[in-house]
């Protein structure tokens, strides 16, 4: 069975992933293989930041493995947070940046925004990458204490709840990373 390093110890990313791939490959995580690195994050694209992940792991450990990066574009917001979304307030307290994103959006009526994800895979040699996006609007108020991130602020179009007001199930049947993450596995099943 194929075995992949996922660049993150972010065990609700390690969870959505493995519940998209099922059991048809062995995912593990950094901790697994014992990386505890601040892998960098510098690139100013969600492409370029996913290889980054992929670049290292390659170059360190020499293992197929496969990173993404993901973020929230707000139109009214010029794309923000973007390749930000984790650090948007200057930390990575996701309470603060959801308050800064409420407070920069205000009562503006334009809350179209969308999640992006870009997967990077490093396997026999050769990198592939895999993107995801998913459009919707961002709500007043948070709603909802599921899933994780921007997930209580983010309505995706034709629902009117939240990522966090929806099951896990729901909610991986139509995220950006469910999106990438099954062109992924999609990929692997025909290596």
């Amino acid at each position: 069975m194929l075995e992949l390093v996922f660049a993150t110890n972010n065990t609700h990313k390690l969870e959505e992933v493995q519940a998209i791939v099922g059991n048809a490959f062995v995912i593990k995580s950094l901790n697994d293989i014992d990386c505890q690195d601040d892998i960098p994050e510098t690139g100013v694209t969600f492409q370029e930041n996913a290889q980054q992940k992929t670049d290292y792991l390659v170059n360190k450990y020499g293992l197929y493995c496969f990173g993404d990066d993901s973020g929230l574009e707000i139109d009214a917001l010029n794309g923000e947070p973007g390749v930000y979304s984790a650090r948007y307030s200057g930390s990575r307290d996701m309470e603060k940046n959801i308050d800064l994103v409420l407070e920069k959006l205000g009562n503006n009526p334009n809350r179209s925004a969308r999640f992006k994800t870009v997967i990077s895979l490093y396997l026999n040699e050769q990198q592939h990458f895999f993107e995801g996006s998913i459009e919707g609007k961002i709500s007043a108020d948070r709603r909802g204490v599921d899933g994780f991130g921007y997930d209580p602020i983010f309505i995706p179009n034709g629902y009117d709840k939240t990522f966090a007001e929806m099951t896990a199930k729901e909610k991986n049947s139509i995220s950006h990373r469910a999106i990438a993450v099954g062109k992924l596995a999609a990929y692997l099943k025909t290596k």
